[in-house]
């Protein structure tokens, strides 16, 4: 791991820590030190080498999404206990109404507070609710994390791209898979969003098992993935993104009880010294238009 990895990864760790003992009122050492634990371990398991392992250990740190949800059934609970005491409190309203004869004025009054203490309720679960979706937001925004597919995504590979093709002298080769499912929108009309998401799960499960722990994959968006091949010969590239080509086709989906047959198109391409990651991703996306227009389910490539 890089010294920059190694310090954003501490740093992560503090802010996550500082955070949680700042959120409970009664955090105890006994919770600081099973959290310390707990880092031990993800950074003991950390692959010096993959940028995956080391944004799923920030992850792992983070867990935020998992704390959202503690705090949201924690409101949750606390608004609907108060409910239920006002609840409470409406029956024996009315069973006081019933034994005797009823006070408009002071039956009315009553109502209305009980009225005023719903209301204060549910204002204060809106808030705790516009809260949280505040979060969720900034963490979508800064997580490397697909959070669909759990490979990368486009903010993480502009910043590789970034990062490699400042360094002019990559003692390799490096090549570039743009890969498009092919008839997507026509599944998801037919099919549902929802086995539209399977498919692209399906997807980068296959990529995932397919490809080397040196190899990158990531959401570039929509239906589209980018896989960045390192320490390959164009033959070799070539013929693992002929390889992935079999593997998406012959792999059938079964979602619901129903077959669903997948394709996709791939285009190829190569880092050239003076890349930058615009020109870079422009070379891979003029090949996957050239495999799109000439029938689909193919390798096209444009290496100048």
């Amino acid at each position: 791991m890089e010294k920059n990895d190694l310090k954003a990864l501490i740093e992560e760790i503090y802010e996550n820590l500082l955070e949680r003992i700042n959120s409970d009122e009664n955090a105890t050492k006994g919770q600081v030190i099973a959290y310390l634990k707990d880092a031990i371990e993800v950074v003991s398991n950390i692959n010096d080498k993959d940028i995956d392992s080391i944004e799923h250990a920030k992850e792992a740190f983070n867990n935020s999404y998992k704390e959202l949800v503690k705090q949201s059934l924690t409101s949750y609970k606390n608004t609907n206990d108060k409910f239920g005491e006002l609840t409470q409190l409406n029956k024996e309203t009315m069973d006081q109404c019933g034994e005797k004869h009823i006070n408009l004025e002071t039956l009315t009054k009553k109502f209305n507070e009980i009225q005023a203490h719903m209301t204060e309720e549910v204002k204060k679960a809106n808030e705790v609710i516009s809260e949280l979706t505040d979060k969720v937001k900034v963490l979508e925004q800064t997580s490397n994390l697909d959070p669909l597919t759990k490979v990368l995504n486009r903010r993480a590979l502009i910043s590789y791209l970034k990062e490699v093709c400042a360094n002019k002298d990559i003692p390799y080769s490096l090549h570039v898979l743009m890969i498009d499912i092919d008839n997507f929108k026509s599944i998801n009309d037919n099919y549902g969003h929802i086995t539209g998401d399977k498919i692209l799960i399906f997807i980068s499960n296959i990529l995932r098992k397919a490809l080397r722990d040196g190899d990158k994959i990531f959401r570039f968006g929509g239906e589209e993935f980018t896989i960045i091949l390192n320490r390959n010969s164009d033959e070799q590239s070539e013929a693992i993104a002929e390889r992935l080509l079999k593997l998406i086709s012959s792999n059938n989906l079964i979602y619901m009880g129903q077959k669903i047959s997948i394709t996709a198109s791939i285009g190829l391409t190569k880092f050239l010294q003076n890349d930058t990651p615009d020109s870079l991703m422009a070379r891979a996306d003029k090949a996957l238009y050239a495999s799109k227009n000439n029938g689909k389910n193919m390798v096209s490539k444009v290496c100048e």
